[in-house]
């Protein structure tokens, strides 16, 4: 069985590649023994290895360049305070002294190991999960024995978080319209309590309807599937395979 690949988080960006023509069951069980062997390792040239094999991963699922780059730039950001300051935090031989700080070669190793993982398991994941779609992957959590409800608080958020993130633009875009100016005042403060608390409000409200309209239409705590997952011979074969490379990296 194909299944159609989705990239999205708010934002649709469709990518077809081999990847997708995967078992989705294999493809979560893989990323995770993915993130678990990046973890575990520590030597760079290992994790030089493993960022390859992510790469070689996007470039299979044909993870669009530019929305990927903005994903990541996040983490890199986040990355970047990192190495700006784990290599004066750590003791060791030092490389050169800023005043006071002095870095050292066991903290730049320190701080290139934490980066290499990062990126490698993040863009891992992308490839091998981020192109499912939030239902094939509810279905495909719930096939390897994630309790239902985890399932269920998984479809039901992915699909109304943009209904809230509506509630959230109108009513910020009423205050706007007011003339309010966000400051750190007792007036700008009490004014964002009020719009989080209007938001939650609103929320338990929608969630109250969105109910109802399910039990009407017969929901009974059981989202039905029309298609059942089925894994073949490509599949088990990419899986040993996939598996295989990664024991030849750890080991």
């Amino acid at each position: 069985m194909n299944y159609v690949p989705v990239f999205n988080v708010d934002g649709r960006i469709t990518a077809e590649g081999l990847i997708q023509r995967r078992d989705p069951r294999l493809r979560i069980a893989l990323a995770a023994l993915f993130a678990l062997s990046c973890v575990s390792l520590q030597s760079l040239d290992r994790l030089g290895i493993m960022l390859g094999l992510a790469l070689a991963l996007a470039l299979a699922a044909r993870l669009p360049l530019g929305p990927t780059i903005r994903r990541m730039a996040a983490m890199e950001a986040f990355m970047a305070v990192v190495l700006l300051t784990l290599p004066f935090s750590i003791v060791g031989s030092e490389v050169f002294r800023l005043g006071p700080f002095v870095a050292t070669w066991q903290g730049l190793g320190r701080a290139a190991e934490i980066i290499l993982k990062a990126n490698a398991v993040v863009l891992g994941v992308f490839a091998l999960i981020g192109t499912l779609e939030a239902v094939t992957l509810g279905h495909a959590l719930a096939a390897l024995g994630l309790p239902r409800k985890l399932v269920h608080l998984l479809l039901l958020t992915v699909r109304y978080v943009s209904v809230l993130r509506d509630q959230y633009v109108q009513l910020r875009d009423a205050m706007r319209v007011r003339a309010f100016r966000a400051r750190a005042s007792v007036h700008g403060l009490g004014s964002l309590g009020w719009l989080v608390g209007m938001l939650m409000v609103r929320s338990n409200e929608r969630a109250s309807r969105i109910q109802a309209a399910m039990k009407c239409r017969g929901f009974k705590g059981e989202f039905h599937v029309l298609h059942e997952m089925h894994a073949g011979p490509a599949d088990w074969l990419s899986a040993i395979v996939f598996v295989f490379v990664l024991g030849w990296i750890v080991l």
